[in-house]
């Protein structure tokens, strides 16, 4: 379930969920999912065993997430804020982020709405550097971060960032979806910019797989 206005799980978090599937958690792991929205991801990882921490900026998504979580009788923790606040001095074996990453005309981030969970600057990297940049504090050694975004957001660039940190990363999942609503409204502008091409009916995802290992 979705209160209105928190983005429910599409083909991203399929495709994340998958690679999620593939990894070895073992009950107990300390998994942090940044902006869990509904909580699915969250609850993938709950359901075996890991202990989680769900954190996002909208309280109508914690809301949502924790209406799953009874829904499901899975235990998950969920805390309202920023991500660098909200679990400022923790660290897990497992970080899972979603997160907001479509290209946008305004330079600002939106503080309210449901576009708070896809608008991310001009060239939607507003929040995924802010992630690579405190990965590696967010991380026990040997701990992994798994962030799925648009290949439009340059996946080589999110590697380099991550590589810049001290951490080995690569893509490992890639997928082609149809473009949804927001793209399509956006395809003059992004065509402007550069970042798509005038026959593109298809949006690249890209899953991006980092361990920390100091």
């Amino acid at each position: 379930m979705a209160l209105p206005g928190v983005y429910r799980p599409q083909g991203d978090t399929r495709l994340v969920a998958e690679v999620l599937a593939e990894e070895a958690l073992t009950p107990g792991v300390r998994v942090l999912e940044i902006g869990t929205g509904t909580g699915a991801l969250a609850l993938q990882a709950a359901r075996r065993g890991a202990r989680v921490t769900a954190v996002d900026v909208s309280w109508r998504a914690v809301a949502t997430a924790r209406l799953n979580a009874i829904r499901h009788r899975l235990p998950l923790r969920v805390v309202h804020g920023d991500f660098a606040s909200a679990v400022t001095g923790s660290r897990y074996d497992l970080v899972i982020t979603n997160p907001p990453y479509v290209p946008a005309p305004g330079a600002e981030l939106p503080v309210r709405g449901p576009e708070r969970a896809w608008d991310a600057g001009r060239d939607g990297r507003a929040v995924i550097d802010r992630i690579c940049t405190a990965a590696p504090s967010l991380l026990h050694p040997g701990g992994v971060l798994l962030m799925v975004h648009s290949g439009m957001c340059g996946a080589s660039e999110t590697v380099d960032r991550l590589a810049a940190t001290g951490m080995a990363a690569e893509v490992t999942a890639r997928a082609l979806v149809p473009w949804g609503p927001v793209l399509r409204s956006r395809r003059a502008w992004l065509e402007q910019q550069g970042l798509t091409g005038q026959a593109d009916e298809l949006e690249e995802l890209v899953v991006i797989r980092a361990q920390y290992s100091p």
